[in-house]
């Protein structure tokens, strides 16, 4: 017996209605990111691999997918999209002066070997608005993100947002070498804080400091905790960060959607080592992890080439649309083909009837008819694969017609 091939662990098929849904989805959101005034833009699924190399801040090298060409140059499956837009926005825009918005569809790869069960390939849409650093730009981000989501019927989430600018200031007013700062960065974004406390103790930080991380385990919520975050600010540098997510919140408001936010001033940036300022996730029920990503990376064109403060955000449509199943949202799936059966000899009459109803954007499927098959077998494939009419032309000339949603069948003599 011939062994079927399946797919690695990790990427999935995706077909029919599903696939259809997902498409659906991606022109939803894609739809509010033009209506910012985004434009489209495509990178290679594979880049050098300088370009995701560990001084820009991605993916770490070991869950990169490598290959070579045949010069011999490593190059990687892109991880991140980001860094692919920075790339091109340090080349193609060198020049340009004024803001660049770019809007994005793609899928990302990253060998999560110590997950199972995660999807390694997972489709992202996004945008970056490249040439901006004011606080309008970070407002104009947020508002997209919530709008994009509105918009595809998702209504319970929020967007947690903290400044890792906030967090760079405890770790500064510690004097924490690269080595103490990444274990307290692993043991914060585990939400240990215990741990966090006792690490400090142990490494013999000041007292200021250890109460000062300790404390980010409540600065989470309104604006409230923008007052809390201010009085424990060790210096200057941490006060302007929190005054930066006031005014930010100040701009939502003037959107309207200011409900969706929860600040978090223990936010780190998490696995992306580039991001400078505001810095965001999007949460949901229905799934683990987060169905948005973004924040502010004033630095990362320079690895490019360009100065220039950018910010900008992904949608991880994979996590977005298991959350929705899971909240039994309905993606709404329009395509409804038209099925036209036909018995054998009535093919000119059957491509006639197809060619007139394309004309008038009706979605056509012909389908010659087996004769050890049964009208009824048609009918529930026509409702299996969602579509609304079926016609069958018989040998005699006589046309049934079937309504596939409510089951009304007409007949029309030849």
């Amino acid at each position: 017996m011939k062994k079927l091939l399946h797919t690695p662990e990790g990427v999935r098929d995706i077909v029919n209605v599903q696939c259809g849904k997902k498409l659906t989805l991606e022109q939803q959101i894609l739809k509010s990111f033009h209506m910012y005034g985004y434009h489209d833009i495509q990178t290679p699924m594979f880049e050098y691999f300088d370009v995701f190399r560990k001084e820009i801040g991605t993916v770490p090298s070991k869950d990169l997918y490598k290959l070579f060409d045949k010069e011999g140059n490593t190059l990687a499956l892109r991880p991140d999209i980001t860094p692919s837009i920075a790339r091109v926005a340090a080349t193609l825009f060198g020049g340009e002066e004024l803001p660049v918005r770019l809007c994005y569809t793609g899928n990302t790869f990253i060998n999560h070997s110590s997950y199972q069960g995660r999807l390694r390939e997972v489709t992202q849409m996004g945008v970056e608005l490249i040439g901006d650093d004011t606080v309008e730009a970070d407002g104009e981000m947020l508002a997209l993100v919530i709008e994009a989501l509105l918009s595809v019927g998702l209504k319970e989430f929020q967007l947690s947002v903290g400044n890792v600018d906030y967090f760079s200031s405890l770790i500064e007013d510690a004097n924490l070498d690269e080595d103490a700062k990444e274990r307290v960065i692993c043991l914060i974004n585990n939400r240990n804080y215990f741990g966090v406390e006792d690490y400090l103790d142990k490494i013999r930080v000041k007292r200021s400091s250890r109460e000062a991380f300790a404390a980010l385990n409540g600065l989470v919520g309104g604006l409230e905790v923008l007052k809390a975050a201010k009085e424990i600010a060790p210096n200057s540098s941490g006060i302007m960060a929190v005054k930066r997510l006031e005014k930010i919140y100040n701009v939502l408001k003037m959107y309207g959607l200011e409900k969706f936010i929860t600040f978090d001033l223990s936010m780190t940036g998490g696995t992306y080592g580039y991001y400078t300022g505001i810095i965001f996730r999007g949460y949901t029920f229905g799934t683990g992890d987060a169905i948005v990503k973004g924040g502010r990376y004033d630095r990362l064109l320079e690895k490019f080439g360009k100065e220039s403060p950018s910010i900008g955000f992904a949608i991880v449509v994979d996590e977005l649309m298991n959350a929705m199943n899971r909240q039994k949202l309905r993606i709404v799936y329009t395509r409804k083909n038209t099925i036209i059966l036909y018995d054998d000899g009535k093919t000119e009459e059957a491509v006639s009837l197809a060619k007139d109803l394309r004309k008038k954007a009706k979605n056509v499927e012909l389908l010659r008819k087996d004769k050890k098959k049964l009208l009824e077998d048609y009918i529930e494939y026509g409702k299996r694969y969602y579509a609304g009419n079926l016609i069958y032309i018989r040998k005699s000339g006589e046309i049934t017609m079937v309504n596939l949603v409510s089951g009304e069948h007409k007949v029309i003599n030849g």
